[in-house]
C-alpha cells in the first residue's frame, strides 16, 4: 500500500506561533516521515490576519498550502494575493466577488492532493453560503482531478464541525477543525474512511488566552469594557495540530495522530519580522 502523510498545523498566533513553528516544523517532518504540510495562518499577523511577508515566510519553511477563516480580510495587503495566488485560500463559501479562491490542488510525490477552505456559520458573524452544500459541489468536481481531497472547517461548534465530517464521510480524505484554538482529543478514522478531528488546536504562547494576553481579556470579563487584544509572547510556547496519512490508491485514511510540541526555550521575533 502507497501511503502519504499530511500534516496540518492549527492556528498560528502572532510572532510567538511563527517562531516556534520555524523551530520545530524540520524536526517534526523528519520525526513523521511527513510528505506536505499545510498551515492556518489567518492570525499570523499581531494575532489577527496574514500579511504578503507572513506567506512568504511559511512558504520558505516548508508550507505547501495555508487556510485561513473570518479573520482573512484584516490587511488590504493580502487581497491582491490572494487574486494572483492559489496557495492562500480563503473559506470557499465567501460571497464569489470577494478575492481569492477556497479550493486548490498540488502534486506530492507524483500524487496530486486537494484541500479545501470552508468556514461555519453557527455563532460566526459572516454572511456566507451553507458549508454543507458548497462543499458538496467542490468536492464532486474535485474527484475528477483527485481521490486525495481534506478540508479545513474554519468553524465554532462542535456540533456542526462533526455534522461536515459525518455528512462528507467516504467522499474525503480527512476533516480538520480550525477556529476555536483548544486541540481536541476525537481524532479517529469515520465508517466511510475520513480522519476527522475536531480542532487542531494553537500554535503560539501556551498559557495565554487563545494566543492572547490574559489580563485586558480578563479585564473585558470583569468590566463588559471594551479591551485590545495583543498577542502573548511568554514563554512557554506550544505548536498543535495532527497528521493523516492516506491511501493513494483509495484515498481513504489509515491514520491520524494529533501533535503537540511544548517549548520553553524560544527566541520570539518581532511582529513585523
Amino acid at each position: 500500500m502507497n501511503t502519504l502523510r499530511v500534516l496540518f498545523i492549527g492556528d498560528v498566533v502572532g510572532a510567538a506561533g511563527r517562531s516556534i513553528f520555524q523551530k520545530h516544523i524540520d524536526r517534526v517532518k523528519k520525526a513523521h516521515n511527513i510528505n506536505a504540510v499545510i498551515v492556518n495562518g489567518e492570525n499570523c499577523a499581531h494575532g489577527r490576519g496574514i500579511t504578503v511577508k507572513n506567506v512568504r515566510f511559511f512558504k520558505h519553511n516548508s508550507v505547501d498550502v495555508i487556510t485561513s477563516g473570518n479573520h482573512i480580510w484584516r490587511h488590504k495587503e493580502i487581497y491582491a494575493y490572494l487574486d494572483e495566488h492559489n496557495d492562500l485560500l480563503r473559506p470557499a463559501n465567501f460571497p464569489a466577488a470577494t478575492p481569492g479562491v477556497g479550493v486548490t490542488t498540488f502534486v506530492v510525490e507524483g500524487h496530486r492532493i486537494g484541500i479545501v477552505n470552508l468556514q461555519g456559520r453557527v455563532f460566526m458573524k459572516e454572511l456566507i453560503d451553507c458549508p454543507f452544500y458548497k462543499a458538496d459541489t467542490i468536492v464532486e468536481k474535485l474527484k475528477e482531478k483527485t481521490n486525495i481531497i481534506f478540508v479545513d472547517f474554519h468553524a465554532e461548534a462542535t456540533s456542526e464541525k462533526m455534522a461536515l465530517s459525518f455528512f462528507l464521510d467516504g467522499r474525503v480524505s480527512g476533516i480538520v477543525g480550525t477556529h476555536t484554538h483548544v486541540q481536541t482529543a476525537d481524532e479517529r478514522i469515520l465508517p466511510g474512511g475520513t480522519a476527522h478531528i475536531t480542532d487542531l488546536g494553537m500554535t503560539g504562547s501556551f498559557n495565554s488566552m487563545l494566543g492572547m494576553k490574559k489580563d485586558p481579556i480578563i479585564h473585558n470579563f470583569l468590566t463588559a469594557l471594551p479591551v485590545k487584544f495583543t498577542p502573548d509572547a511568554s514563554a512557554p510556547f506550544v505548536m498543535s495540530g495532527a497528521w493523516i496519512e492516506v491511501d493513494t490508491q483509495t484515498g481513504k485514511a489509515v491514520n491520524i495522530q494529533r501533535v503537540m510540541i511544548i517549548d520553553n526555550e524560544i527566541h520570539v521575533k518581532n511582529e513585523d519580522e
